[in-house]
């Protein structure tokens, strides 16, 4: 199949690359020169401007630094985009997602919405996600090429949801690897060193796996039976960590952080109740 490829940084070369070694013919451009180069090399179509790249393929693929670059770039090219499918792999915002969509559909545009789970050196791999909300009819068309990339998730017709995924992950993501550089600041101050705590860690990580499984059907129940940990419980190992990262002269604004809850929820009255119940509170608004 014919596949465009609008961007060629790092991500948008990745893109591009993958699409070739699974057998596709790729059209690349890029607004400065010399990017698209090695991808030639290998056999790409260099296009000598975004028009003759959208013209040139039914599936466009944009990867751009953000939204703003998005619109501005396509905005002039409504006419060729139009009866093609356009998937935009540009992180954005949910709601940069939905105006796209709207965009797109005002102009016979398909549209796709995606978020790529993954570095640059994990595009083509299965073992990596990318998210897809919008077209449904767009996805199952295209659906086998995208493919290539890594595994294609669909999210479903609301093309704002695979940015809202994309969000939420990547706050599960910093949030998990900020536990980790606690946890081995905390063991390497004992000498242990980064490469010997974290295989341990990452078992522990199939154990937290299994938390969320059991914490999710409580959250969306409004029910927080505290039948394997309760709060209180939760709050007093809170209570050691804070004071082993202080002992050894850590920084102990993450331990604080995670504590607040806690407290809160127990003077409340709530410490019989599972970790599920803080979400409440997350849930509760807050200043900005």
């Amino acid at each position: 199949m014919n596949v465009t490829v609008l961007g060629l940084g790092s991500m948008g070369t990745a893109l591009a690359g993958a699409f070739l070694d699974a057998g596709h013919t790729a059209t690349v451009w890029n607004r400065s020169a010399g990017k698209d180069e090695a991808l030639v090399a290998r056999g790409a179509e260099r296009a000598a401007t975004a028009a003759d790249a959208v013209g040139a393929s039914p599936l466009v693929v944009v990867c751009l630094s953000d939204d703003d670059a998005v619109h501005h770039l396509l905005g002039p090219l409504t006419d060729e985009l139009r009866g093609r499918t356009l998937v935009n792999l540009t992180s954005g915002t949910p709601e940069q997602a939905r105006e796209s969509a709207a965009w797109a559909a005002s102009h016979g545009i398909g549209y796709l919405d995606g978020a790529i789970m993954s570095t640059p050196p994990g595009i083509g791999s299965s073992a990596i996600m990318l998210l897809y909300s919008g077209s449904s009819e767009a996805f199952a068309e295209h659906r086998e090429v995208l493919a290539c990339l890594g595994d294609p998730v669909d999210l479903g017709d609301d093309a704002g949801v695979a940015s809202l995924y994309d969000t939420a992950l990547l706050g599960m993501m910093w949030a998990t690897l900020a536990g980790w550089l606690q946890g081995v600041a905390l063991t390497g101050a004992d000498g242990v060193d980064a490469r010997t705590f974290t295989p341990v860690a990452l078992r522990w990580t199939a154990a937290v796996n299994t938390f969320m499984s059991t914490y999710a059907p409580q959250i969306d129940a409004g029910v927080y039976p505290g039948d394997d940990a309760t709060l209180a419980v939760h709050l007093g190992a809170l209570e050691h960590l804070l004071h082993a990262s202080a002992a050894r002269g850590l920084d102990a604004r993450l331990p604080q952080l995670l504590k607040a809850p806690f407290e809160a929820a127990v003077a409340a009255g709530h410490g019989a109740d599972s970790y599920a119940r803080l979400i409440e509170g997350v849930r509760a608004p807050h200043p900005a």
